[in-house]
C-alpha cells in the first residue's frame, strides 16, 4: 500500500502544487487557516477531488470548526475519513488519529502539557499500523522558531509511543523541522507541506517492509 501524507496545507494548495496518487491519503491536521467552516469546506473539496482510494484526516490546532462546531464540521467532513481520538481499519491497517498538543497560542485543541495529554494519549491502542497525530513527539520533528528553535513536541507522547509501538508515526504542526526517522521498531515522520511549499511524503507499506519513496528536504536551515 503506498501512503500519501501531508499536513499544514492552510489552503494554500492550488493547480501548481502536486500530490502524489497513492492508496491512502493522510492529512495530519491544519487543512485550514483560521478554521471556520467555509475554509474547511474549501479544503475538503480539494481532497476530496484527489484520486486516493481512501482518505484520513484529522484536525489541527488551525481547524477550529471541528473542536467548536463538531456536528457541523463532521458533515462537511462526510466525504473523507474524520478521526478525533479514534481508530478505523482500511485493507487489513489499524490507524489511529488524535488532533491534540501542547498548548500553543490561542488555537484549538490544545491541553497543558502533563497529565491532561498522558490521559489522551493512553487511549491509543497497541498493534496499531499507524499513528496520526497534529503534533509531534518530544525531540523529534519538533524544532521550531516560535519557541526559540527549542523542542515543542509533547513528552507525554514521546513517552507513549515506545509503548503503543506503531509501525508508522505521522505528525505535522512545525513547519521547519520535516523528515523522517527510525526509533526502533517505528518509523517517525513529519509529513508537514509548510504552506505547500514542501511535497507531500510517500511511504509504501509492503508486508511488513516499510520504504520510505519521497522525502522532502527539511525546511530547517541547519538540516
Amino acid at each position: 500500500m503506498r501512503v500519501v501524507a501531508l499536513a499544514d496545507t492552510h489552503l494554500a494548495h492550488g493547480p501548481g502544487y502536486a500530490v502524489p496518487d497513492g492508496d491512502l491519503l493522510i492529512h495530519a491536521g491544519d487543512l485550514c487557516n483560521w478554521g471556520d467552516l467555509a475554509e474547511l469546506e474549501r479544503a475538503v473539496r480539494w481532497l476530496e477531488a484527489l484520486p486516493h482510494r481512501h482518505k484520513v484526516v484529522i484536525a489541527g490546532n488551525h481547524d477550529r470548526a471541528c473542536q467548536l462546531q463538531p456536528q457541523e464540521a463532521r458533515a462537511i467532513l462526510g466525504g473523507v475519513i474524520y478521526l478525533e481520538d479514534e481508530g478505523v481499519e482500511l485493507d487489513g491497517l489499524r490507524l489511529w488519529g488524535s488532533p491534540w498538543q501542547p498548548e500553543f497560542f490561542a488555537w484549538a485543541f490544545n491541553l497543558p502539557r502533563g497529565p491532561a495529554l498522558a490521559k489522551v494519549w493512553a487511549r491509543i491502542p497497541v498493534g496499531l499500523d499507524i499513528l496520526v497525530t497534529h503534533g509531534p513527539p518530544h525531540g523529534t520533528g519538533d524544532r521550531t522558531g516560535w519557541t526559540g528553535d527549542a523542542h515543542a513536541g509533547c513528552e507525554a507522547l514521546r513517552d507513549r509511543l515506545p509503548e503503543v509501538a506503531p509501525r508508522l508515526h505521522l505528525f505535522g504542526h512545525i513547519h521547519e523541522d520535516g523528515g523522517l526517522w527510525r526509533q526502533g521498531r517505528t518509523v517517525v515522520a513529519n509529513v508537514t507541506t509548510a504552506e505547500c511549499t514542501r511535497a507531500p511524503t510517500v511511504i509504501d507499506l509492503d508486508g511488513d517492509e516499510l520504504v520510505p519513496v519521497v522525502v522532502p528536504p527539511s525546511g530547517r536551515r541547519d538540516a
